[in-house]
């Protein structure tokens, strides 16, 4: 079982949309990921949000021009992702097990996004094959970026996988670490609590 599963029951979707049209209303800014990853791959490029729940990030990249999928195992954050954009592709998907072959989805993105501590959330002992099955849908030269949380601090759960072991299972997928940042705005990582990850395959 996912610890996102056995923190939030997978019903918590409504909850989750609720936080953020909250602090859209509120003046903050929540779009800080597709930002991010627009000054990595222009307009037009195919984006995979991995772990996409309710789509916010994907959302906002489909509006900025982005080809965008989404992938998530959470039924009750993809039933708000749908009712917010019906239009785009939403997929109901295990990241361990993610082939996009048979959901008919080409495996040839240009960018593969991780945001919200999709990698501290999975089940304990996935995670190598979880960037196994995002690489693969990698075209070559294509980037992985994931942002997540190292400690108490920036998880809901306790922490789980370091830097370095995120690292080792990228290196084992044959991804090279071209850059990390301490935050979404892409400030410098000076080992902090937080860190945003980018890979090249």
């Amino acid at each position: 079982m996912s610890r996102w599963r056995e923190l939030t029951g997978e019903t918590s979707g409504e909850d989750y949309a609720a936080r953020f049209a909250a602090l859209v209303r509120s003046g903050k800014d929540v779009h800080g990921e597709a930002r991010f990853c627009a000054a990595l791959v222009p307009a037009g490029a195919r984006v995979l949000d991995a772990g996409c729940g309710t789509g916010r990030v994907m959302i906002r990249l489909a509006e900025l021009g982005y080809d965008c999928v989404g992938v998530d195992l959470d039924a009750s954050m993809l039933a708000m992702a749908r009712k917010q954009a019906p239009e785009l592709p939403w997929f109901q998907a295990d990241l361990a097990a993610f082939e996009p072959d048979p959901l008919g989805i080409a495996a040839d993105f240009d960018l593969v996004v991780a945001a919200g501590n999709i990698f501290p959330l999975l089940a304990a002992g996935t995670e190598a094959a979880v960037i196994e099955h995002l690489t693969a849908a990698l075209r070559p030269g294509g980037l992985l970026v994931a942002g997540f949380g190292l400690d108490e601090a920036h998880l809901p759960v306790p922490p789980g996988i370091t830097l370095a072991e995120y690292d080792d299972c990228c290196a084992a997928a044959d991804l090279t670490l071209v850059d990390r940042f301490a935050t979404w705005d892409a400030d410098p990582y000076d080992g902090g609590g937080y860190a945003v990850s980018v890979h090249l395959r």
